[in-house]
């Protein structure tokens, strides 16, 4: 497969673990909710289902084959099927990720509700969470696609997400991320660490959206972003 070398599988394990308690101590995630999973040379790793992201153990992760059947390990996390989606259509892309993380961040999802609800529940195919108001949003996040309501594990759900990272590689501008309506993000990257500083600036935007109503950055200011950083916006 193209894209950035597999970490090996204990390092693997030992990541997920470090990052799920980085996220659940820092209230990027609550209870039971998100979940993590790595793509590994012959397979994948992913947080169990109903797991606290908090108190991970890297033995009891599940492990599933390179079909997604699992192998060992606490049963995984159903949203493995989503995540699978995104590591094809990502390789699809040339740009392959190796980690995927999903949250339920809380100003993220308020962005979500704000907007669906505005919308009626019924989100355009092309549309978008959050605005270019910040140079690093645009540099380190890149578009957000906001996917239409489908319910938790829905197989519909992880169709709309393969389809909108084919549009936006299409188009130029590969993303890392996507906003499932009312539920949360999913963020992908070449290593754990790399898809959590994803999120971090996701969230830290969608933030700053609800304290301000400043206007987005505009084209002259986002193609100086594209010129001199290669922001792929």
């Amino acid at each position: 497969m193209n894209g950035p070398a597999f970490l090996d599988e204990r390092t693997a394990r030992d990541e997920i673990c470090r990052v799920g308690r980085s996220l659940f101590e820092r209230g990027y995630v609550h209870a039971t909710a998100g979940n993590i999973s790595v793509r590994l040379a012959d397979g994948y790793l992913i947080t169990p289902t109903d797991a606290c992201l908090g108190t991970l153990e890297p033995d009891r992760l599940a492990r599933l084959d390179a079909e997604g059947r699992q192998v060992s390990g606490d049963r995984g996390s159903k949203t493995i099927v989503l995540h699978r989606r995104i590591y094809a259509a990502s390789a699809a892309t040339g740009q392959a990720a190796r980690c995927v993380i999903h949250t339920h961040s809380t100003h993220l999802v308020a962005c979500s509700l704000q907007a669906d609800g505005a919308a009626g529940g019924r989100l355009a195919d092309d549309a978008e969470l959050l605005p270019a108001v910040t140079p690093y949003f645009v540099m380190k996040v890149g578009h957000v696609p906001h996917i239409p309501y489908h319910r938790p594990g829905a197989p519909e759900a992880a169709e709309c997400v393969a389809r909108a990272i084919e549009r936006h590689a299409a188009a130029g501008h590969p993303i890392r991320a996507v906003m499932l309506a009312r539920l949360g993000p999913n963020v992908w990257h070449d290593h754990p660490a790399a898809a959590m500083a994803t999120l971090e600036e996701l969230e830290e935007t969608a933030r700053l959206c609800l304290l301000t109503r400043i206007p987005p950055l505009g084209a002259p200011q986002i193609d100086e972003l594209r010129q001199v950083f290669g922001a792929s916006w």
